[in-house]
Parts: C-alpha cells; structure tokens; sequence
C-alpha cells in the first residue's frame, strides 16, 4: 500500500470537492459540542449526571425509532431536500438547547435533536453519492471520513478556551456555534447542484413505505455490519476500562491510544478505502474488518497477563492499531455494500435501515462490553472474538444473496420486453447504468 498524496484527498468532482468543505464545517461544529456538552449539562442547563445519562438514553431510542421512516421521507421528498431540512433542524435544535431548564425542557430537546441526527448520516450518505461517478464513490466517502475527522479535532481545539473561560455564556457560544456550523452546512446545500438529487424516486407515503419493507436479506446485512461496527463501543470504552482494571499500563499513556487512532484513520482512511474498488473489495473489506478485530480481542486479552508496564502498553497499542484497520475497513466495505445492494428508487430507506446497525450498537455495545465482556475477563474478549469472526464468515454470503435476487428480479421484468419485441428490448438496454448511480435517492 503506497503513501498517499495530496492528490489523494481531492474528490474527483467539483459536487464531491463542495460536499467535502461541507462534511468538514459540519464536523467542526459538531466537535466544537462533543468537547463541551458534558460541562454544558452540568453547568448551563443545571442537570446532574443521572439526569443527563437518563435523557440521552430516551432520545436515543426516539432517534432509532425515527431513522427509517425519515430515510422514508428522503425518498418521497428527494434526498438533497431532506438533508436541508435536517440540518435546518438540528440547527434550531441547538438555539433551543442553548435555553432549556430542567430535565424535562433538556430531554424534549435532546430528542428532537435525535431524531434529526439519527436520520443524518444515511442522508449524508445518498447526497455524497450523488456528487460522484460510481467508480469514485468509495473514494470520496473515505474522504469525507478523513475530513470529518480532521474537523472533529479542530472543533475541540477551538473548544478549549471557551471552556477555560467557564462561563455560562461562554458554554451557550459553544453550543450556538455547533448551530450556525449546520445552519451554515444547509446554505451550502442549498447551492449545491447535482443531477436528480431533487427529484421524488418512491411516491408512496413514507409510513406506508416502513410498513412495505421485508428486506430480511438487507436486514441481516444491516446486523452483521452492525456487530462489525462494535469497534466504537471498543475504543470509546472497552479499551480504556480494561487497560486501567485489568493492565498494568500506565493510565497517562491511555490518550496516546486514542491519538493512534485518529493519526492512523486521518492518514490511512483514503488508501485502505482504496481495496473497495475493486471487484468484490466490499466484502473483502468487511472480511478483513472481522479478522482485524478479532486479533485485536486477542491482543486484548493477551494484555492482562504481563507483570511489566511496557509489555501491556506494547499489546495495547497492537491492540489499538488492529482495531483502527478494523474501523476503516468496516467503514470502507459498509459503505459500499449499503448503496449498491439498495434498490435505485428507495436509497433513502435502505440506508437508514442499514444505518440502525450502527445505532444499536450504540445502545447494545456499552452494555454487552461493560457487563459482559470485561467482567468475565480474557474469556470475555474471546468470546467477543469468536462473535466477530462469525460476523466475516456470513457477510460473503448474506451479500451473495442479495446480489442473486437482484439479478434475478430485472430478468424477469425484461423477458417479456424481449418476447414481444426484440429492438424495443434493444432500446431498454441503452439505457445508461453507470450515471444513474451518481444520483441521490
């Protein structure tokens, strides 16, 4: 794998060049609020810690619950539109976050905002697409990944000493600045033009479309890439608790970790992404996601044996870098997997499904890795291993499926066309396949 230039992390297209700038203002702002929302809670809104943790937890399984159906709505309104109007939302959200009182006032906002942002991602992901030729795409994507981490760091930076001033007014600039960065990301989306991004692709109502879903095959997709996806869960709080109760390493060596982890997935997101481009680098990439995390439990467990400080530390790290290729190829090959087994006209609703994986990791994973996994031990990060090597040994052939009663489908819609009369099937066939992968659903 040869280093990337700067050529690298330049999209193809002036649409990915501009989505680009706006994945990056979108994750400074949003930076700029994850480095301050715990203080913020405390100390503007007046919540205690159980109070926070308990609205958090309600808007979470609101955002769930609304994801699909808003995927829906994109697909009824046009997947550009809907982005607007959600980051126009989550705009207004923040404005009202800046005023509320109470754990009441806190968790009605904190669950408007869920929603919206639950519901972001897939989006973000339609619109992207359609900025790019479809040879493109993985490549962009891996970009806009690079990007948003880039602009999540500088947000905390300039986060910094607005809360060393600690200031009530001081924490509300923050939390108005997250506003006007999305307020700012909708402006842009407004003049951002792309063919076909506007333009309705499923005309039923979007309930009546959630209720028609019966994609088990996706559905299963969505849960395998949603196991794959607990590599979150790991490095946010698997890792940290089990290098300070069960490893002798130093706790001042733990940001070192996470600093890996940003380094490598800014510096190597766009080659490793790369692999996807090819032929049935997809599966490929999800495969190699499973593999590296499992050798990433392995090292793990492996860690709470030595006595020395640098033998831990130097698993840890193994530990750490197995798990980052792991992030970026579960990224890469979820990517491309969720927009090309969705059909064209319901992008919208299939990669919010696909997105709930990811989501109830969110709300799974804390509680399967602190309850489950780090209390039974090294046996605990086996088990865990075997779960994702289970996970690499099913995505061939859950993805093999897919495929099959996707081409089997348009042969029987095209054979009676070729029964009747051959040059009018000649005429179907004309129609271009690679274009109309660029457009958003």
């Amino acid at each position: 794998m040869r280093l990337p230039t700067w050529r690298d992390y330049v999209p193809a297209t002036s649409g990915g060049r501009t989505f680009t700038v706006i994945s990056l203002v979108n994750a400074i702002g949003t930076g700029l609020y994850l480095a301050a929302s715990a203080v913020f809670f405390v100390r503007a809104v007046g919540l205690t810690a159980g109070e926070v943790g308990t609205g958090l937890a309600i808007s979470g399984v609101v955002g769930f619950l609304a994801t699909v159906p808003i995927g829906a709505a994109g697909d009824h309104f046009g997947a550009r539109r809907t982005l607007i109007a959600l980051q126009l939302w989550r705009a207004g959200g923040f404005v009202a976050l800046c005023f509320v009182h109470g754990v009441i006032g806190f968790t009605l906002v904190s669950c408007a905002l869920a929603m919206a942002e639950a519901a972001t991602q897939p989006m973000t992901q339609a619109v992207a697409s359609a900025t790019v030729a479809g040879s493109d795409r993985t490549r962009t994507m891996a970009i806009i990944r690079t990007v948003r981490n880039v602009g999540f760091s500088l947000g905390a930076l300039l986060a910094a000493p607005l809360l060393a001033a600690d200031g009530v007014w001081t924490y509300r600039a923050i939390v108005l600045g997250t506003a006007t960065a999305f307020l700012a990301s909708a402006l842009m989306l407004v003049r951002l033009r792309i063919s076909g991004a506007d333009r309705p692709q499923h005309k039923v109502a979007p309930l009546t479309a959630v209720r028609q879903f019966r994609d088990w095959r996706y559905g299963l997709l969505t849960i395998l890439n949603g196991v794959l996806n607990l590599h979150v869960t790991i490095l946010s709080v698997g890792l940290p608790l089990w290098a300070l109760a069960a490893t002798e390493m130093p706790t001042g060596l733990l940001p070192g970790l996470i600093l890996i982890n940003t380094v490598l997935s800014i510096v190597l997101q766009v080659p490793v992404a790369k692999a996807a481009e090819r032929e049935g680098g997809a599966v490929r990439a999800l495969r190699l996601a499973g593999i590296a995390m499992v050798l990433c439990c392995l090292a793990l467990a492996a860690a709470s044996g030595p006595s020395a400080a640098w033998a831990a530390g130097a698993l840890l790290v193994v530990g750490c870098v197995l798990l980052t290729f792991g992030e970026m190829w579960q990224a890469t090959g979820g990517w491309d997997l969720s927009y090309n087994c969705a059909p064209e006209d319901r992008k919208g609703i299939y990669l919010a499904v696909f997105s709930l994986g990811g989501t109830g990791q969110r709300i799974v994973g804390p509680v399967l890795v602190t309850a489950v996994v780090t209390v039974a031990g090294p046996a605990g990060w086996f088990g865990l291993a075997a779960l994702f090597a289970v996970a690499a040994l099913l995505v061939g052939p859950v993805t093999r499926l897919l495929k099959l009663v996707e081409a089997v489908e348009p042969a029987e819609a095209v054979e009676p066309a070729e029964a009747v009369e051959p040059a009018e099937a000649s005429g179907v066939g004309t129609v271009p396949v690679e274009p109309s992968e660029g457009r958003a659903r």
